[in-house]
This record gives C-alpha cells, sequence and structure tokens, in this order.
C-alpha cells in the first residue's frame, strides 16, 4: 500500500479553507496512486480551538462538515481528525477524535485517549478520554490509530507525564500491522528529535512500523512544525515532511526504503525558519497584509525586521527610526543600512521635541525631583504611541521587538516599546537573538556587523549600556533558563555556580515583573517554556522566588 503524509496549515474555526486544503490534498494523493490519505488531529476545525470548543454551534459545524466531506471525497480513503460528541452519559461533552472516510461516508471513529494538561495543554477542560482507539482494515492490513499524546507515554521523557493507560500497547494486543499517530503537536526546540525518539522506542519495542502526521503552521502563539515521519519495524526513519511548512510525503509498505541520515537542522535555522513561518501566519490569519517595525540600529530590531521581510516580502514591511537627543549617529546609521540590506522603507521620526513637551507639560509636578528611569519610559512611550498611529493609519500590524531576558527582567516598557500586535522575538533569549543573527549573516552581511559586535544599549539616557543595570546576558540567560524553563529554585540555581547576589536579584526581578508580561502582546513559543498560556503566575503574591 501507498501511503500520503498530508501535513496541512489549517485556519481556527475557517471550515470553508479547512475542507479546501483538505480536498486538494487528498486529490494529490489519489493522482499520486495512494491508497490512504492521513491528516493530522483536529484538521477540520483547526487545533488548538479553546473556547470555542464550548460554542454548540461550532460543534454542530464541524459534525456537518464531516459528513459533506465524506460525501466530496472521491476514490481515495481519508483519515483526519475532527471533534466529536461525548455519547456517555457523564464527564466531558466532547471527544477529540479520528474519523476514517471512505466510499462516501464515516467508515469508522475512535478518539484520543490520553488527554494532557501541562503547559500549553488544557484537554481536559473540553475532552473527555475516548474509551478506545479507531482501529480499521485497509489493504489487508490491520491500522491502529492513535492521537498525538497517546503515543507520549514512555519512560524517560522528562517533564511528560505518566499514564497509567497505554494506548500503544492496547493497540498491539489487537495484532496491528501498522501504527499510526495524528497530531497537533507545538514545536520548541529540540522537540523534532524528541518525537523520533519516542517513534523509534515504540517500533522497536513492539516491532511495527509508524506513521506519524503532524499539523504545521502558526495559529496564535503556538508554531507547528510538521516534520511527519514514518519510521520502519526496526525504528529506522524511511520519511520525513518539511519543516515548517506545508508538505505531502509517501510511503509504499511494500517497499524497504534507506534510512534518512542527519535529518534536523540546526537550531538557528529551525528558530529562524519556525519564527518566519509564525509571523507569516499570524499576520496574514489575523487579516493584515503589511507589518511596521520601529527601527533603534540594535539586534532585536533589526532581527525582527529580517525576519518580517522573509515571512512578507520587502514592499509590505515599513521601518520606523524615532531618534531621540540620546540616539547614537551609528545607531541610525546602521539602522540605515539594515533597511538597505532588506530593501524596505525606512521613515526617521525625531522624538527630541515631542520629548521636550512632556518634560515641560510635567516640569512644575516634577520640580526637585533627579531624572529617572521616568524620563526613559516617556521615550519609549512617545514611539510606542508613534507607532501605533501609523499602525492604525496605514492598516500594518506592529510588530515588537523585546527578547525573553528583557520580559523576564522588566527591561521594557508598558505602552511604550511593548506595544504592538505580535511580539515576534519575545521567547528567544538575548544570546540566541545573537547566534541566529549571526546565521543570518553567515554568507554576506545583512545585519550590519556593528550591530552585532557593539554593547547592547537601549539609548534612554546618555552612554546606557543594557549591562548598567542587567548581567551580563551569558550569565543571565543561563539563571533565567534554569528558572523559567526547568523551574529551578535559587538555592539549586546558585548550586550550580551562579552568584548567590545575582541570582537572588534576578529572580526578584523576574516575581516582580509578572505584571507587565501580562500585558505584553501574544509572543511565538520557541523554547519549553514560554511566558504566555503555558506558564500561569499569579500577579499579586509574595516577593518571595521559589
Amino acid at each position: 500500500m501507498k501511503i500520503a503524509i498530508c501535513q496541512i496549515d489549517p485556519l481556527i474555526g475557517d471550515f470553508e479553507y479547512n475542507t479546501a486544503l483538505i480536498l486538494d490534498a487528498a486529490h494529490q494523493a489519489k493522482t499520486a496512486k495512494c491508497d490512504l490519505a492521513v491528516f493530522p488531529e483536529m484538521c477540520l476545525v483547526g487545533y488548538p480551538p479553546k473556547d470555542l470548543l464550548e460554542k454548540p454551534a461550532f460543534v454542530r459545524e464541524n459534525l456537518l462538515q464531516l459528513k459533506q466531506l465524506a460525501s466530496r471525497i472521491e476514490g481515495i480513503p481519508v483519515l483526519l481528525g475532527y471533534v466529536d460528541r461525548n455519547p456517555g452519559p457523564t464527564g466531558k461533552s466532547l471527544i477529540n477524535s479520528a474519523a476514517l472516510l471512505k466510499n462516501g461516508k464515516i467508515a469508522g471513529s475512535g478518539g484520543k485517549r490520553l488527554l494532557p494538561t501541562y503547559d500549553v495543554f488544557d484537554e481536559t477542560r473540553y475532552f473527555e478520554p475516548a474509551r478506545g482507539s479507531l482501529i480499521f482494515e485497509l489493504g489487508g492490513l490491520k491500522w491502529g490509530v492513535t492521537i498525538c499524546e497517546d503515543i507520549w507515554n514512555i519512560d524517560d521523557v522528562s517533564g511528560i507525564p505518566r499514564y497509567p493507560l497505554d494506548p500503544v500497547a492496547e493497540l498491539v494486543s489487537e495484532q496491528i500491522d501498522i501504527l499510526l499517530n495524528i497530531s497537533a503537536s507545538p514545536y520548541s526546540l529540540k522537540k523534532e528529535q524528541l518525537r523520533l525518539k519516542i517513534l523509534k522506542k515504540l517500533c522497536t519495542t513492539h516491532g511495527i512500523p509508524a506513521i506519524y502526521c503532524n499539523q504545521v503552521g502558526g495559529n496564535d502563539d503556538l508554531l507547528f512544525d510538521g516534520s511527519s515521519m514514518v519510521l520502519d519495524a526496526h525504528g529506522r526513519l524511511v520519511a520525513l515532511g518539511k519543516p515548517f511548512e506545508p508538505d505531502i510525503i509517501t510511503w509504499d509498505t511494500n517497499h524497504r526504503s534507506p534510512e534518512i541520515q542527519r535529518p534536523w537542522l540546526s537550531d538557528e535555522s529551525a528558530v529562524l525558519q519556525g519564527l518566519i513561518m509564525g509571523t507569516r501566519d499570524y499576520t496574514m490569519k489575523c487579516g493584515f497584509k503589511k507589518v511596521l517595525v520601529g527601527l533603534s540600529g540594535g539586534i532585536d530590531s533589526s532581527l525582527v525586521a529580517y525576519i518580517a521581510v522573509q515571512a512578507l516580502g520587502a514592499d509590505n514591511v515599513l521601518g520606523v527610526s524615532m531618534p531621540s537627543p540620546y540616539t547614537s549617529r551609528m545607531s541610525k546609521e546602521d539602522a540605515r543600512l539594515l533597511c538597505e540590506n532588506l530593501g524596505i522603507r525606512l521613515e526617521e521620526i525625531p522624538i527630541g521635541n515631542l520629548f521636550d513637551c512632556y518634560k515641560d507639560a510635567l516640569g512644575e509636578i516634577f520640580s526637585g525631583l533627579p531624572e529617572d528611569e521616568t524620563e526613559e519610559n516617556i521615550q519609549a512611550r512617545i514611539r510606542g504611541n508613534l507607532l501605533m498611529a501609523l499602525s492604525n493609519k496605514l492598516n500594518a500590524l506592529l510588530l515588537t521587538t523585546g527578547n525573553k531576558s528583557e520580559m523576564a527582567m522588566g527591561y521594557c516598557t508598558l505602552y511604550g516599546d511593548m506595544s504592538g500586535g505580535l511580539a515576534v522575538i519575545s521567547d528567544l533569549p538575548k544570546t540566541l537573538c545573537y547566534r541566529v543573527a549571526k546565521y543570518i549573516n553567515r554568507d554576506a552581511e545583512i545585519i550590519p556587523a556593528r550591530i552585532i559586535i557593539r554593547p547592547p544599549s537601549a539609548e534612554l539616557r546618555p552612554n546606557q549600556t543594557d549591562q548598567d543595570t542587567l548581567p551580563p546576558y551569558e550569565i543571565l540567560d543561563d539563571i533565567l533558563e534554569a528558572a523559567v524553563e526547568k523551574n529551578l529554585g535559587p538555592e539549586e540555581i546558585v548550586a550550580k555556580g551562579h552568584d548567590p547576589a545575582v541570582v537572588n536579584d534576578v529572580m526578584r526581578r523576574l516575581v516582580m515583573n509578572e505584571y507587565k508580561r501580562r500585558q505584553a502582546p501574544p509572543g511565538l513559543k520557541i523554547t519549553s517554556k514560554a511566558f504566555g498560556y503555558g506558564r500561569r503566575y499569579p500577579i499579586a503574591r509574595g516577593r518571595r522566588a521559589f
């Protein structure tokens, strides 16, 4: 049998769009003489639909579209994910389900047995665990269908709970010949390698091949990398979908395929491709065609501008420079050179006179008080207002430029540099920003070299550098990774060799700036723990860090 694994990029809640994607891919699979087309988890509705699942009309439409889709697909069986109603009298009202469409009908269905509730997942809010997986026979083979988390029940994956139920073992006990897994598995650094490790163990343990079909695309803060896979019964990777773009891969059960060697992108390449895909999808799925970026002449805004150009094209990106009395000539020159290298339009709006107006208006009330971060924040808020005015007038999405290290420390200004619709690099530690920038320049200088070499500065007061108030980023990022991604406390981080005073200050600022992060625009998730839906801490709390 020849199988088509169709990793598509659905739009949440747009049934017409999603069914068109499914029909087109199914037609391509039929034309390629495939015997089965496989699609991702909940691809009919798009994942994750969140509280749309609480709307009865949404669920009804999904079921209606499934029936209509079955009648429209011709000449090839299709396996896909959708949302079904719970037939039982108790529990949640919905089942995260898979259906086999064949000969114009729904030929079989089953559901997701294991429901994740960690990090960004909240499936027990909506779904009841299914009582059984889908098993079907086709082409003289017996197929067992799992949905995403159903295969994540092995004992050597840290951070993932073990479940008392093992859906794969149950399917194997039913004498299946091939394991299928349809997924909407969000990307994070090295996640694709972890999936391969899990599938390899399942194949070698049970002696059966596995087909893994994953969603691709950006949905709000989540990035889905695709990277669909086929492993043979010996656990060898024999087919692999493209990362971060729609793809259809095929596999013939009767042919022995060579093992794919060195399949993965470098971290820098994967991060960059993921952010480009996420920026493109968020912009277009929210109804925008153009974006704008405030350019400081620094590393972060340069990186965001490059990503925007790759995502949307130079004609759809506007760079805005807003120099203050503290902006160096070097920064203005570098911002201009960056725009020339990227081929984007640059507008310069000096803010010196506006800053003077603010200081004059507040002069009497501020009389006798020394200048401090208040005046710095005023400059940032002037810039934020100008950028939002341009966003409104030009109908262009404003991309914010803060990185994860700054967001953690509160080294950002509410209603200033935090203004915007999408925080493109808010899950990239500063050190990773530099690594990605150097990767961009690997063949030619696109981001001016001086931007990468010189000490970073917000340029909100004379001779300012980030390290006036922050530890060196190499130290800061190591502490933050331990605290945010690994959930280590101050004592454990100090035990790794860090200065106790530095650790305690970082942890204090991490806690006290929760209120800022709660008001930030959505950011694209790259690491295992981003500042977003998957990390939920109270704002009003004791200041002790745990």
